[in-house]
């Protein structure tokens, strides 16, 4: 397979399939190691593809067109982490990122693609697994995530009760 084909095959399995496909899983598929494929996906992206890499691998975002999308800011301690995650999830709204402004650095983004319960848990249990440092805690605890809900309605509840629980970054 030429490296023309490998990108096609690499585009119709992302296109085709809604859950993130990992490097390497993708590579042993098409006989070549990890790096060539990530070097396929920045030729891809180069191209103007939207591929996402996430924790979980690679994904291009379904059609977000009809829904809302916003930037949060939010503001809370590591071990409130995993109740921010779910109070956000479970009005079916998407995580896309985390984002912290660094004073050297300036913005720092993590991608996520965080979209229900089951998501935020394996989320919580590498974090836990691998005694991961947040992004956050890079600024005190203050952070953005970009999310994407169905409609305003939605996304107003989920500030409501971020609020609510003090998680809010408010002036």
């Amino acid at each position: 397979m030429n490296s023309k084909e490998r990108r096609k095959y690499i585009l119709n399995k992302l296109r085709s399939d809604n859950e993130p496909q990992k490097g390497h899983i993708l590579a042993s598929e098409m006989g070549v190691t990890r790096q060539v494929v990530v070097k396929d996906i920045a030729i891809l992206r180069a191209e103007g593809e939207n591929i996402i890499a996430t924790p979980e691998g690679y994904i291009i975002p379904s059609n977000y067109s009809y829904k809302v999308k916003r930037l949060i800011a939010v503001c809370h301690k590591r071990e409130d982490i995993e109740e921010e995650l779910k109070i956000i999830t479970k009005y079916g709204v998407t995580i896309e990122d985390v984002i912290v402004e660094h004073p050297l650095y300036g913005e720092i983004k993590g991608m996520l693609m965080v979209k229900n319960l089951k998501d935020v848990e394996s989320f919580m249990e590498k974090f836990n697994k691998e005694n991961a440092q947040p992004l956050s805690g890079l600024t005190g605890g203050v952070h953005m995530h970009t999310i994407v809900a169905d409609s305003e309605g939605t996304i107003d509840a989920v500030l409501s009760e971020l609020k609510e629980k003090g998680y809010l970054a408010c002036d």
